[in-house]
Protein backbone atom coordinates (compact mmCIF):
# COMPACT_ATOMS: atom_id res chain seq x y z
CA UNK A 1 0.00 0.00 0.00
CA UNK A 2 1.39 3.42 -0.89
CA UNK A 3 1.18 6.68 1.07
CA UNK A 4 -2.15 7.61 -0.50
CA UNK A 5 -3.71 4.45 0.93
CA UNK A 6 -4.29 2.78 -2.43
CA UNK A 7 -2.98 -0.69 -3.20
CA UNK A 8 0.17 -0.71 -5.31
CA UNK A 9 -0.30 -3.06 -8.27
CA UNK A 10 2.16 -5.95 -8.40
CA UNK A 11 5.01 -5.78 -10.88
CA UNK A 12 4.08 -7.46 -14.14
CA UNK A 13 6.70 -10.17 -13.77
CA UNK A 14 5.31 -11.19 -10.38
CA UNK A 15 1.82 -11.91 -11.74
CA UNK A 16 0.83 -15.58 -11.52
CA UNK A 17 1.13 -17.90 -14.52
CA UNK A 18 -1.81 -20.23 -15.03
CA UNK A 19 -2.75 -23.11 -17.29
CA UNK A 20 -5.01 -22.19 -20.19
CA UNK A 21 -7.99 -24.23 -21.38
CA UNK A 22 -10.17 -24.30 -24.48
CA UNK A 23 -12.33 -21.73 -22.67
CA UNK A 24 -9.45 -19.27 -23.17
CA UNK A 25 -9.59 -19.62 -26.96
CA UNK A 26 -11.23 -16.23 -27.54
CA UNK A 27 -8.66 -14.46 -25.35
CA UNK A 28 -5.83 -16.23 -27.19
CA UNK A 29 -7.26 -15.16 -30.55
CA UNK A 30 -7.65 -11.61 -29.20
CA UNK A 31 -3.97 -11.67 -28.23
CA UNK A 32 -3.00 -12.76 -31.75
CA UNK A 33 -5.05 -9.93 -33.22
CA UNK A 34 -3.54 -7.44 -30.78
CA UNK A 35 -0.08 -8.21 -32.17
CA UNK A 36 -1.15 -7.95 -35.79
CA UNK A 37 -1.40 -11.70 -36.36
CA UNK A 38 -4.50 -13.38 -37.77
CA UNK A 39 -6.90 -14.53 -35.06
CA UNK A 40 -6.47 -18.19 -36.12
CA UNK A 41 -9.30 -19.49 -33.92
CA UNK A 42 -9.27 -22.88 -35.68
CA UNK A 43 -5.56 -23.42 -34.99
CA UNK A 44 -5.80 -22.16 -31.40
CA UNK A 45 -8.60 -24.66 -30.80
CA UNK A 46 -6.43 -27.56 -31.92
CA UNK A 47 -3.37 -26.44 -29.97
CA UNK A 48 -5.30 -25.90 -26.74
CA UNK A 49 -7.07 -29.26 -27.09
CA UNK A 50 -4.03 -31.35 -28.07
CA UNK A 51 -1.47 -29.39 -26.07
CA UNK A 52 -1.11 -27.29 -22.94
CA UNK A 53 -1.45 -23.52 -22.88
CA UNK A 54 0.11 -21.22 -20.30
CA UNK A 55 -0.51 -17.54 -19.78
CA UNK A 56 -0.75 -14.51 -17.52
CA UNK A 57 -4.02 -12.64 -17.17
CA UNK A 58 -3.83 -8.96 -18.05
CA UNK A 59 -3.87 -6.83 -14.88
CA UNK A 60 -6.32 -4.43 -16.53
CA UNK A 61 -8.82 -7.28 -16.80
CA UNK A 62 -8.77 -7.26 -20.59
CA UNK A 63 -7.95 -10.84 -21.53
CA UNK A 64 -4.40 -12.19 -21.51
CA UNK A 65 -1.17 -10.26 -21.13
CA UNK A 66 0.91 -13.12 -22.52
CA UNK A 67 0.45 -16.73 -23.63
CA UNK A 68 2.11 -19.71 -25.25
CA UNK A 69 1.26 -23.29 -26.13
CA UNK A 70 3.28 -26.47 -25.47
CA UNK A 71 2.76 -29.64 -27.51
CA UNK A 72 4.29 -32.74 -25.95
CA UNK A 73 5.34 -35.81 -27.95
CA UNK A 74 6.03 -39.39 -26.92
CA UNK A 75 4.20 -42.49 -25.71
CA UNK A 76 0.97 -41.80 -23.80
CA UNK A 77 1.29 -41.72 -19.98
CA UNK A 78 5.09 -41.41 -20.23
CA UNK A 79 7.44 -38.46 -19.87
CA UNK A 80 7.61 -36.53 -23.16
CA UNK A 81 10.47 -37.34 -25.53
CA UNK A 82 10.17 -33.91 -27.15
CA UNK A 83 8.07 -30.79 -26.63
CA UNK A 84 7.37 -27.93 -29.03
CA UNK A 85 6.70 -24.39 -27.85
CA UNK A 86 4.65 -22.08 -30.04
CA UNK A 87 2.33 -19.07 -30.22
CA UNK A 88 4.50 -17.07 -27.79
CA UNK A 89 2.72 -13.71 -27.62
CA UNK A 90 2.74 -10.65 -25.39
CA UNK A 91 0.04 -7.99 -25.64
CA UNK A 92 1.37 -4.79 -27.20
CA UNK A 93 0.56 -2.70 -24.12
CA UNK A 94 2.72 -5.00 -21.98
CA UNK A 95 5.55 -5.58 -24.45
CA UNK A 96 9.22 -5.13 -23.53
CA UNK A 97 8.53 -5.39 -19.80
CA UNK A 98 9.86 -8.91 -19.17
CA UNK A 99 6.62 -10.85 -19.47
CA UNK A 100 7.72 -13.01 -22.41
CA UNK A 101 10.96 -13.88 -20.65
CA UNK A 102 9.08 -14.71 -17.44
CA UNK A 103 6.66 -17.04 -19.22
CA UNK A 104 9.32 -18.77 -21.33
CA UNK A 105 11.64 -19.26 -18.34
CA UNK A 106 8.79 -20.82 -16.39
CA UNK A 107 7.78 -23.15 -19.23
CA UNK A 108 11.33 -24.19 -20.15
CA UNK A 109 12.92 -24.48 -16.71
CA UNK A 110 9.99 -25.57 -14.56
CA UNK A 111 7.16 -27.12 -16.59
CA UNK A 112 9.48 -28.82 -19.10
CA UNK A 113 12.66 -29.19 -17.05
CA UNK A 114 14.86 -31.89 -18.60
CA UNK A 115 12.65 -32.33 -21.69
CA UNK A 116 14.25 -31.77 -25.14
CA UNK A 117 12.59 -28.69 -26.65
CA UNK A 118 12.04 -27.23 -30.10
CA UNK A 119 10.46 -24.09 -31.52
CA UNK A 120 10.28 -22.03 -34.69
CA UNK A 121 11.56 -18.52 -34.02
CA UNK A 122 11.05 -15.22 -35.78
CA UNK A 123 14.08 -12.91 -35.90
CA UNK A 124 12.46 -10.86 -33.12
CA UNK A 125 12.29 -13.72 -30.64
CA UNK A 126 15.61 -15.37 -31.42
CA UNK A 127 17.83 -13.41 -28.95
CA UNK A 128 15.61 -14.38 -26.00
CA UNK A 129 15.54 -18.03 -27.00
CA UNK A 130 19.33 -18.07 -27.36
CA UNK A 131 19.63 -16.68 -23.83
CA UNK A 132 17.43 -19.55 -22.65
CA UNK A 133 19.77 -22.13 -24.19
CA UNK A 134 18.20 -22.74 -27.60
CA UNK A 135 20.47 -23.26 -30.58
CA UNK A 136 19.76 -22.91 -34.29
CA UNK A 137 19.44 -26.30 -35.97
CA UNK A 138 17.53 -25.47 -39.15
CA UNK A 139 15.40 -23.05 -41.16
CA UNK A 140 11.95 -23.15 -42.68
CA UNK A 141 10.65 -20.97 -45.50
CA UNK A 142 7.05 -19.76 -45.39
CA UNK A 143 5.34 -19.68 -48.78
CA UNK A 144 1.99 -18.18 -49.70
CA UNK A 145 0.06 -17.68 -52.92
CA UNK A 146 -2.39 -19.06 -55.45
CA UNK A 147 -1.34 -22.46 -56.76
CA UNK A 148 -1.27 -23.27 -60.48
CA UNK A 149 -0.95 -27.02 -61.10
CA UNK A 150 1.46 -28.63 -63.54
CA UNK A 151 -0.13 -29.18 -66.94
CA UNK A 152 0.88 -32.84 -66.77
CA UNK A 153 -0.34 -33.44 -63.19
CA UNK A 154 1.09 -36.06 -60.82
CA UNK A 155 2.51 -39.28 -62.21
CA UNK A 156 -0.26 -41.74 -61.37
CA UNK A 157 1.79 -44.71 -62.54
CA UNK A 158 4.28 -44.29 -59.67
CA UNK A 159 2.21 -42.56 -56.97
CA UNK A 160 -1.46 -43.08 -56.16
CA UNK A 161 -3.05 -40.33 -54.09
CA UNK A 162 -6.47 -40.88 -52.52
CA UNK A 163 -8.56 -39.70 -49.55
CA UNK A 164 -7.61 -41.32 -46.25
CA UNK A 165 -10.16 -43.57 -44.59
CA UNK A 166 -10.52 -44.73 -41.02
CA UNK A 167 -8.57 -47.89 -41.88
CA UNK A 168 -5.60 -45.75 -42.92
CA UNK A 169 -5.10 -44.05 -39.54
CA UNK A 170 -3.00 -46.88 -38.00
CA UNK A 171 -0.79 -46.89 -41.13
CA UNK A 172 -0.43 -43.11 -41.00
CA UNK A 173 0.49 -43.28 -37.31
CA UNK A 174 3.25 -45.83 -37.96
CA UNK A 175 4.70 -43.78 -40.81
CA UNK A 176 4.42 -40.52 -38.90
CA UNK A 177 6.19 -41.88 -35.82
CA UNK A 178 9.01 -43.19 -38.00
CA UNK A 179 9.44 -39.90 -39.86
CA UNK A 180 8.81 -37.47 -37.00
CA UNK A 181 10.85 -39.49 -34.53
CA UNK A 182 8.29 -39.39 -31.71
CA UNK A 183 4.71 -40.49 -31.12
CA UNK A 184 2.16 -37.88 -32.27
CA UNK A 185 -0.99 -39.97 -31.88
CA UNK A 186 -2.85 -37.19 -30.03
CA UNK A 187 -2.34 -34.85 -32.99
CA UNK A 188 -2.61 -37.25 -35.93
CA UNK A 189 -5.89 -38.75 -34.73
CA UNK A 190 -7.39 -35.24 -34.68
CA UNK A 191 -6.56 -34.62 -38.35
CA UNK A 192 -9.77 -36.07 -39.85
CA UNK A 193 -11.86 -33.58 -37.84
CA UNK A 194 -9.41 -30.66 -38.00
CA UNK A 195 -8.52 -30.73 -41.70
CA UNK A 196 -10.66 -30.18 -44.76
CA UNK A 197 -8.91 -32.98 -46.60
CA UNK A 198 -6.57 -35.77 -45.51
CA UNK A 199 -4.83 -37.77 -48.23
CA UNK A 200 -2.54 -40.78 -48.41
CA UNK A 201 0.00 -41.63 -51.11
CA UNK A 202 0.78 -45.22 -52.07
CA UNK A 203 3.19 -46.87 -54.46
CA UNK A 204 1.96 -49.39 -57.07
CA UNK A 205 2.22 -52.22 -54.52
CA UNK A 206 -0.05 -50.38 -52.06
CA UNK A 207 2.69 -49.41 -49.62
CA UNK A 208 2.04 -46.13 -47.78
CA UNK A 209 4.74 -43.70 -48.88
CA UNK A 210 3.27 -40.42 -47.69
CA UNK A 211 0.33 -38.46 -46.38
CA UNK A 212 -0.75 -34.85 -46.31
CA UNK A 213 -3.54 -32.57 -45.20
CA UNK A 214 -5.00 -29.15 -45.87
CA UNK A 215 -6.80 -27.06 -43.25
CA UNK A 216 -8.49 -23.65 -43.13
CA UNK A 217 -6.74 -20.72 -41.50
CA UNK A 218 -8.56 -17.42 -41.91
CA UNK A 219 -8.41 -16.45 -45.62
CA UNK A 220 -5.89 -19.16 -46.56
CA UNK A 221 -5.63 -22.93 -46.59
CA UNK A 222 -2.53 -24.41 -44.98
CA UNK A 223 -0.85 -27.52 -46.37
CA UNK A 224 0.55 -29.56 -43.50
CA UNK A 225 1.55 -31.98 -42.29
CA UNK A 226 3.27 -33.17 -45.44
CA UNK A 227 5.17 -36.46 -45.18
CA UNK A 228 6.49 -38.09 -48.34
CA UNK A 229 9.08 -40.58 -49.52
CA UNK A 230 10.53 -38.23 -52.14
CA UNK A 231 9.93 -34.97 -54.02
CA UNK A 232 7.66 -36.60 -56.57
CA UNK A 233 5.38 -37.94 -53.87
CA UNK A 234 5.33 -34.56 -52.10
CA UNK A 235 4.39 -32.83 -55.37
CA UNK A 236 1.62 -35.35 -56.04
CA UNK A 237 0.11 -34.78 -52.59
CA UNK A 238 0.33 -30.98 -52.87
CA UNK A 239 -1.29 -31.00 -56.31
CA UNK A 240 -4.32 -32.97 -55.15
CA UNK A 241 -4.61 -31.02 -51.89
CA UNK A 242 -4.46 -27.68 -53.71
CA UNK A 243 -7.26 -28.74 -56.04
CA UNK A 244 -9.60 -28.79 -53.04
CA UNK A 245 -9.59 -25.01 -52.50
CA UNK A 246 -9.84 -21.65 -54.26
CA UNK A 247 -8.13 -19.87 -51.37
CA UNK A 248 -4.45 -18.91 -51.39
CA UNK A 249 -2.21 -21.64 -50.03
CA UNK A 250 0.30 -21.36 -47.23
CA UNK A 251 2.94 -23.88 -46.22
CA UNK A 252 6.27 -23.93 -44.34
CA UNK A 253 9.00 -26.02 -45.95
CA UNK A 254 12.41 -27.08 -44.62
CA UNK A 255 14.92 -25.04 -46.67
CA UNK A 256 16.90 -28.20 -47.43
CA UNK A 257 14.06 -29.29 -49.73
CA UNK A 258 15.27 -26.97 -52.49
CA UNK A 259 13.62 -28.87 -55.33
CA UNK A 260 10.15 -28.72 -53.80
CA UNK A 261 10.59 -25.05 -52.87
CA UNK A 262 11.55 -24.22 -56.45
CA UNK A 263 8.58 -26.15 -57.81
CA UNK A 264 6.14 -24.41 -55.43
CA UNK A 265 7.47 -21.00 -56.47
CA UNK A 266 7.10 -21.96 -60.12
CA UNK A 267 3.49 -22.91 -59.34
CA UNK A 268 2.69 -19.42 -57.98
CA UNK A 269 3.64 -19.42 -54.29
CA UNK A 270 5.87 -16.61 -53.04
CA UNK A 271 8.39 -16.55 -50.23
CA UNK A 272 6.93 -14.64 -47.26
CA UNK A 273 9.38 -15.16 -44.41
CA UNK A 274 11.97 -17.47 -42.88
CA UNK A 275 11.70 -19.00 -39.43
CA UNK A 276 14.66 -20.35 -37.49
CA UNK A 277 14.24 -23.90 -36.18
CA UNK A 278 15.76 -24.02 -32.70
CA UNK A 279 16.27 -26.83 -30.20
CA UNK A 280 17.39 -27.13 -26.58
CA UNK A 281 18.92 -30.20 -24.91
CA UNK A 282 18.91 -32.04 -28.25
CA UNK A 283 21.34 -31.54 -31.17
CA UNK A 284 18.57 -31.50 -33.76
CA UNK A 285 15.09 -32.76 -34.44
CA UNK A 286 14.69 -36.56 -34.31
CA UNK A 287 13.32 -38.66 -37.16
CA UNK A 288 13.99 -38.45 -40.89
CA UNK A 289 14.02 -34.90 -42.22
CA UNK A 290 14.30 -36.14 -45.81
CA UNK A 291 10.68 -37.36 -45.63
CA UNK A 292 9.38 -34.49 -43.47
CA UNK A 293 8.42 -31.67 -45.84
CA UNK A 294 6.05 -29.41 -43.91
CA UNK A 295 4.73 -29.37 -40.33
CA UNK A 296 1.09 -29.39 -39.36
CA UNK A 297 1.87 -25.91 -38.02
CA UNK A 298 5.18 -24.38 -36.95
CA UNK A 299 3.58 -23.78 -33.54
CA UNK A 300 3.53 -27.54 -32.93
CA UNK A 301 7.04 -28.22 -34.24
Amino acid sequence: MNQSGSVTPPHLTSLPIRALTVDDLRHCADLSEDRGWPREDHKWGLLLAAGHGYGIDAPDGQGLATACVVTRYGPPLADPELAAIGMVLVAERYARQGLGRRLMTYVCDEVLKGVPLTLHSTPYGRPLYEELGFETTGRAEMLRGSFSPDATGPAQDTVRVRPAGAEDIPRILRLDTEVFGADRTHLVTRLPAFTDRLLVAEDPSGELIGYGAIWPNMETHVIGPLVARDTGTARALVTVLAAATDRPLRTDVDVRHEELLGWLKDRGLDSVAFNTVMTRDIPGLPGDWTRRWAPLTVAAG
